[in-house]
């Protein structure tokens, strides 16, 4: 960015914080030449970022759910504790994943609009019906993406759940019988985060293909 854009972007900060308003944010940031393609690609590696920070927060829980059904002596309300903690981190773990995809939407969604709204204002038939073919492309390959994202924010679910039940069961049974308990859950948990992580890894995969073609134009 140049060195006028100081006074935009506290426009763009006060208008997003006064109404809330990602056109308002839009427009700032395109007069300082970053287009809602530029944004989308840089929420898009948002996105990212936050499912490969996800990636390792859910393996995190995981090990120590493990190191509680192999709870061999000590303190159980320590365990429990480091358990509710892992638990609590996966939560705010999922809510910045499920966060970054809408802000994706949001963008991709408006350049979408915008990109269909100017295909009026072209004289030459032949830009126009190219510029209609790439964006149809493009609205394709996004598609895939979102529905990877959404996949991968579904396939959270099952897992917090069972955190969140084996962790209240054992909030409320701290002796022997409840580590029992939670050896027949290891599986289930097993399972779940080994899903939710190859969902990830999927849509990871459709974010870099589908910036790769937002840059080739």
């Amino acid at each position: 960015m140049s060195t006028k854009p100081l006074a935009i972007l506290f426009i763009v900060v006060l208008g997003v914080f006064l109404c809330g308003c990602e056109s308002t944010y839009y427009s700032a940031m395109e007069e300082v030449g970053y287009h809602k393609r530029d944004i989308l690609i840089d929420r898009i590696e948002q996105a990212q970022e936050a499912q490969i920070e996800g990636q390792e927060q859910f393996k995190s829980a995981l090990e120590q759910f493990k190191s509680v059904v192999n709870f061999d002596g000590g303190e159980l309300e320590e365990v429990y504790n480091q358990l509710n903690d892992e638990y609590e981190n996966s939560v705010e773990a999922a809510e910045e994943i499920s966060n970054r995809i809408e802000k994706v939407d949001s963008v991709a969604s408006a350049l979408f609009d915008e990109w269909s709204d100017e295909l009026n204002q072209y004289t030459s038939t032949n830009l126009r019906r190219d510029s209609e073919r790439k964006l149809k492309e493009t609205q394709r390959r996004y598609k895939n993406l979102l529905n990877a994202m959404r996949k991968t924010e579904k396939s959270i679910d099952p897992v917090l759940n069972t955190l969140r039940d084996n962790t209240l069961y054992l909030k409320h049974n701290l002796n022997a019988r409840a580590i029992s308990s939670l050896k027949n859950e290891l599986g289930t948990v097993n399972k779940n985060v080994n899903a939710l992580i190859d969902n990830m890894e999927q849509a990871i995969r459709e974010s870099d293909a589908f910036i790769k073609q937002l840059k080739q134009g």
